[in-house]
């Protein structure tokens, strides 16, 4: 095994590590702010919903999780429209924040996460590379946003979906957080 190989599975092995660390951490605060957890995923095929519910005790605070890796899943689990779809794609700002609203729709989760994605290692482009996450997070107040994430495109498929559910699930965290202290907080697309 090549050094490369042996330090991108250490570095996957401390990753999913950390996702572990990270859920225990929402399954332990989540409960006292009364908050339940909802995921929309693409890229991640429902990896941030399994890292949440692998955990004893999930049920307090996940209520589903929506994978919705077509585009056609998007539309009608999580009514991302059509046109949305269109103009920007499915690895969009735009579409990261209808999913994560739409999760938040059709669930009874205060807090929300959507991920949609490159994971690859094919089906980059060059505006699209490999490694490109948009992540939307949504919680009380309406408070919406997205983020871009940018992995290395070097990884493999399990490093940018571990990396991404990390991701994830720290900005549960943030946001639980940050929502414990912003309540009414007014929209911001």
């Amino acid at each position: 095994m090549s050094e490369s190989v042996r330090s991108e599975a250490t570095v996957l092995d401390e990753t999913r590590g950390d996702c572990s660390r990270l859920a225990q951490e929402i399954i332990d605060t989540f409960p006292d702010l009364g908050a339940m957890v909802a995921t929309a995923e693409s890229c991640t095929g429902g990896l941030i919903a399994g890292a949440i519910t692998d955990i004893a005790g999930s049920s307090a605070v996940f209520d589903r999780g929506f994978v919705t890796y077509s585009n056609q899943a998007k539309q009608d689990m999580l009514g991302v429209r059509e046109k949305t779809l269109e103009a920007f794609g499915a690895v969009s700002a735009q579409v990261a924040t209808e999913m994560v609203l739409g999760a938040r729709r059709r669930s009874r989760a205060d807090f929300a996460v959507s991920v949609t994605g490159v994971a690859g290692p094919g089906g980059g482009s060059a505006t699209k590379p490999v490694g490109l996450v948009w992540m939307g997070l949504s919680g009380p107040g309406d408070l919406t946003s997205a983020v871009e994430l940018r992995w290395d495109p070097s990884w493999s498929r399990d490093m940018i979906r571990a990396a991404t559910v990390r991701a994830a699930l720290e900005a549960l965290i943030g946001r639980a957080a940050l929502g414990s202290e912003s309540q009414g907080t007014p929209a911001s697309p």
